[in-house]
């Protein structure tokens, strides 16, 4: 919602079910956020930030304990939460602008409190880890030759 304040129709899109995930609290309010505000922060600096996010599996642990189902079994709960921002400056034509040198971070989690325990830069992971697991072609079009290369490495930039 933070991202979303232009407007208060643009905020309020934020809060439809679309656009939410059952997550563990302190997941939610510590390396998450943490992560969300790094990714504002790119953005402010210049950099237009792709993102890209999604569950696997199921079965998460939160303040209530470990949970599959909520809402009278009608909403799964995911174990795994991951995350993708493609980092390219602003411009025009933006996959053209994509090259084997734009920094990609990708960061997979689990589901669970205690996850808060580390900074979200130590659950960093290539693009390729994460579609492994999940059966995703994730930056799917990319040329080949660019996919490859940036959807195998880990992001290594220091971050404070």
């Amino acid at each position: 919602s933070a991202d979303r304040t232009v407007t208060q129709s643009d905020n309020s899109a934020t809060f439809y079910m679309i656009n939410m995930i059952p997550q563990a609290p302190e997941h939610n309010s510590g390396l998450w956020a943490d992560m969300e505000s790094y990714s504002r922060e790119l953005a402010f600096r210049g950099n237009e930030v792709y993102t890209i996010m999604g569950v696997h599996d199921k079965g998460g642990t939160g303040d209530t304990g470990y949970r599959e189902k909520i809402a009278g079994g009608r909403v799964t709960v995911p174990r795994y939460i991951w995350k993708v921002l493609v980092v390219i400056p602003e411009g025009v034509n933006d996959l053209e602008r994509v090259n084997e040198e734009t920094r990609i971070i990708a960061v997979w989690t689990e589901n669970k409190n205690s996850a808060n325990s580390k900074p979200w830069g130590d659950y960093r992971v290539s693009i390729d880890d994460i579609e492994a697991e999940t059966g995703l072609d994730l930056l799917s079009a990319l040329p080949e030759a660019i996919q490859d290369l940036v959807e195998a490495r880990v992001d290594q930039v220091r971050i404070n």
